[in-house]
């Protein structure tokens, strides 16, 4: 495959905009469902949602409708429904070009307390997917892998080709989407991309709840005036990934060069960050923002299990394949989101 140069999405952008697509995305209401909607309508895209509301929200869409245009906002059609039906998975894909498939239940701790569940959305609702898209005939099918997958695997950084053992009930249902993915483009030459996501973050994730990532709930606790908990000694790292980066590596895979699809991909920065570290940039740029946080200190509690000590990702086939180029760092990501947090998070 050819290398492709840095500049490769913002030529995808300026053709999307000159060309508009119809695209589905799952899990429209969560996190990241949200900002792929947000930017694939500011490039005047026609976009599908789906989505039960089991973890996304009303608010996030609000949000989106709130920061495009009217003309943007009616390319957008929103069907509330579940991937666990199939006839639902069917309605959605109707007419589309790209699917870019977010919806899930995440969490390492929530498929340890409900494994049954996890993989009934997990597997069974992937499959479904994968068949109303595959009998759809879309252009391309994009779907969130995730990190959990390199399980006990100890090399660092993380290589796609390299994993271990899972560790977790959800550590399996991801890796099975990978084996499914492959199985339909062997089996139906169906055109599949799997995102192995590391830790994302970024505005509009959400802090409540006791499945709630990292950075939100430190985020959160620190402006409410609450305890911070650190898992372990706070020399556990983690590759933290702007949720701008992840859009961009979406839109890269969806329209990838066939040569480049029936692939897996890590999405992330290529960094590795500790946890300690992690809470003193959040501590520092929330202090920037005027909060009285600066002598803070964490409180340390034991190991979490199912999780690992260290991840890192190998960045480099996606920079080689797709032409990703992560447009943020972790301390860009952390000034850009932090506002938000301060708006949307009351303290007590």
């Amino acid at each position: 495959m050819t290398p492709l140069t840095p500049n490769k999405y913002s030529a995808i952008k300026r053709s999307l905009n000159n060309s508009s697509k119809t695209w589905l995305i799952t899990g429209v209401a969560g996190f990241i469902g949200s900002h792929l909607l947000q930017h694939l309508l500011s490039l005047n895209q026609t976009v599908i949602g789906l989505d039960n509301f089991s973890t996304g929200f009303q608010h996030n869409l609000d949000a989106v409708q709130a920061i495009t245009t009217g003309s943007q906002w009616q390319r957008f059609t929103f069907i509330k429904g579940d991937i666990c039906h199939l006839q639902d998975c069917i309605q959605a894909t109707q007419g589309v070009d790209y699917v870019l498939h977010q919806a899930a239940l995440g969490s390492v701790p929530r498929s340890l307390d409900d494994p049954i569940k996890t993989n009934n959305n997990n597997i069974n609702g992937f499959l479904n997917m994968l068949v109303a898209a595959r009998d759809e005939k879309v252009s391309s099918f994009t779907y969130a892998a995730s990190s959990s997958t390199y399980g006990d695997h100890p090399a660092l950084p993380k290589v796609e080709e390299n994993i271990g053992h899972p560790l977790s009930p959800y550590a399996v249902t991801k890796y099975v989407n990978e084996l499914y993915a492959e199985v339909f483009a062997r089996n139906y030459n169906f055109n599949c991309i799997g995102l192995r996501y590391f830790n994302v973050f970024g505005q509009r994730q959400n802090p409540n709840g006791s499945y709630a990532a990292v950075i939100p709930t430190w985020t959160s606790a620190l402006i409410k005036g609450n305890t911070v908990y650190i898992n372990g000694n706070g020399e556990t790292s983690r590759d933290f990934c702007f949720i701008d980066n992840t859009v961009q590596m979406n839109i890269l895979a969806a329209t990838a060069p066939a040569a480049a699809r029936n692939q897996i991909y890590n999405v992330a920065l290529g960094e590795r960050t500790s946890l300690n570290d992690l809470f003193n940039l959040i501590k520092t740029t929330l202090s920037s923002l005027g909060l009285a946080v600066a002598a803070v200190k964490p409180s340390y509690r034991d190991f979490r299990p199912g999780d690992v000590l260290h991840s890192q990702a190998d960045i480099s086939k996606a920079i080689k394949h797709l032409g990703f180029h992560p447009e943020y760092t972790l301390a860009d990501g952390i000034i850009a989101a932090m506002p938000w947090y301060k708006e949307n998070v009351s303290a007590e």
